[in-house]
């Protein structure tokens, strides 16, 4: 064989080894983008995916992503563009349009089901994108911070990106561990402390104590804002969170004061959610 088609095979072979290593979720967005080729709406909401997939495997944090929808006129263009290339009742124009037909649905729920694969995949929660942490880390300007549940440490990484010199304290109980990818994979380093201890441990050391998507079963975030309020009343606490949806719990949204003031509101603008889930940032007291 000469080194020219050597070259090329091995290519291939390389190139298929990482399809067969890609998780099926990427690699039926894959085959998506390609069949919608001739679609630029849904290849950009495609490829939006798939490069914040990218960053995230490759240690980065991703890219704010345009709301994953459809577009809701898609099979009206679809249609038209089919016709434009096949004469009605010519079967060719058939059995594309009921390709296109049935793999909408499937493409659809695939994009709705993002922030699913993000959980499983990186433990990533809340979408920590990269100009919400520099947001936030212009808010902080330096001060002094713990971040509580940190999960994988996906926010005190980005604080550490934009300020090597901020004293910044990540901890997390890794009570998640055995049930999914949250603390399996750490960005930054983590220190295991659950929520109160690390309060205990740090909360006359610092300005700013940080809790993101506490979960809606139990009342830790409850306990944790009782706790800042008798013990540490100077600490102000920062809630990355769906008020009275998906995180946090009940109580927590009932008795907790929280408030947006202009520079926070800098920093919520840069959460721009994705999905039906309307994550925002409070200050809680």
């Amino acid at each position: 064989m000469n080194p020219k088609k050597l070259k090329q095979l091995k290519k291939r072979v390389k190139k298929a080894h990482q399809i067969v290593n890609e998780p099926s979720y990427i690699q039926e967005l894959n085959t998506y983008r390609d069949l919608f080729d001739d679609f630029p709406p849904v290849k950009y909401l495609i490829n939006n995916v798939l490069e914040s997939d990218r960053l995230l495997k490759n240690g980065l944090l991703p890219q704010p992503l345009p709301k994953l929808l459809l577009p809701d006129n898609i099979q009206d263009t679809i249609f038209k563009r089919v016709n434009e290339h096949f004469l009605q009742g010519d079967p060719r124009g058939d059995k594309l349009w009921n390709k296109y037909s049935e793999a909408l649905p499937k493409l659809d729920k695939a994009l709705r089901n993002y922030r699913d694969y993000l959980e499983e995949t990186y433990g990533m929660w809340s979408y920590v994108n990269a100009p919400f942490a520099k947001a936030l880390s212009d808010y902080l300007s330096g001060a002094s911070t713990l971040e509580i549940m940190a999960g994988n440490g996906y926010i005190s990484k980005g604080l550490r990106n934009n300020n090597a010199t901020q004293k910044i304290y990540t901890t997390d109980n890794q009570a998640w561990v055995k049930e999914n990818e949250t603390g399996k994979h750490p960005v930054t380093k983590i220190e295991k402390l659950d929520a109160l201890a690390a309060i205990k441990k740090y909360g006359d050391e610092v300005e700013y104590v940080i809790m993101s998507w506490a979960p809606d079963k139990g009342e830790i975030d409850w306990d944790v804002l009782q706790l800042l309020r008798s013990a540490y009343p100077e600490a102000k606490l920062l809630v990355i969170g769906e008020k009275d949806g998906a995180t946090n719990s009940k109580k927590f949204w009932q008795e907790a004061q929280l408030s947006q003031d202009d520079e926070l509101q800098k920093v919520n603008a840069n959460l721009h959610s994705f999905d039906l889930i309307d994550e925002q940032i409070y200050l809680a007291k």
